[in-house]
């Protein structure tokens, strides 16, 4: 059980390890956290610590409802864009107003980064399912559709889950035990190798890779 931090996904640059090697990765914006809630066993009936990012603008705050300017006025915080909760094993560790910088990763290698993929909008089966399609040659009438998807006898139409044309993106993807390559607690960013989902200035969410970990520690 770790917690879950958020962040915006700023863009992707590359990095060079020791060996000269250039590594691919992504930088993800990602200031301190605060501490909003928690949440106890004896009288909410789970452990969990709710925790608060991404500071309102000055000239947004007018957005915030009321229920959660007064939310964040108990916790004595000014307003945040974005909560997340998270169980933990021991919530007594924590307190209402406690803030948590990236310096909860220093020692973790591998994360799970969760975003919402970029929109594609209403594609054919072979962008949206990598169909193979048919002939390219002249004279052929079957490019790049899906084919048949139902049948002539009982039951005399298309069963429901067939591979369609339809929107595609804009779903919720994790992509698990991505390597931390760099923190800058300094200017809030952290560096993971690869890609992560979503579109520059998406939100993003953060959890340390437990299976990764766990793999980890049995081969040593």
């Amino acid at each position: 059980m770790t917690l879950k931090f958020m962040g915006r996904k700023m863009g992707m640059t590359r990095l060079f390890d020791e060996n000269g090697n250039h590594v691919v990765c992504t930088v993800i914006s990602s200031e301190p956290h605060i501490v909003t809630q928690i949440k106890r066993k004896d009288s909410d009936g789970y452990e969990a610590v709710q925790l608060a990012a991404l500071k309102v603008q000055p000239s947004k705050v007018r957005n915030v409802t009321k229920p959660m300017k007064g939310h964040f006025a108990k916790c004595g915080v000014d307003a945040r864009s974005c909560l997340a909760e998270s169980r933990v094993e021991n919530a007594e560790e924590y307190k209402v107003g406690q803030e948590i910088g990236l310096g909860y990763f220093s020692n973790v290698l591998f994360v799970d980064v969760t975003g919402v993929s970029k929109g594609k909008g209403f594609q054919g089966v072979i962008k949206r399912h990598h169909f193979a399609g048919g002939p390219a040659s002249h004279g052929s009438g079957f490019h790049r559709h899906g084919g048949s998807t139902g049948m002539r006898t009982s039951p005399g139409r298309c069963l429901p889950g067939q591979k369609k044309a339809g929107r595609m993106g804009c779903e919720e993807v994790t992509l698990q035990n991505l390597e931390i390559v760099k923190i800058d607690e300094e200017k809030q960013v952290i560096v993971v190798k690869g890609a992560i989902p979503g579109a520059r200035g998406g939100l993003v969410y953060i959890t340390q890779a437990v299976k990764k970990t766990a793999k980890n520690k049995a081969k040593n």
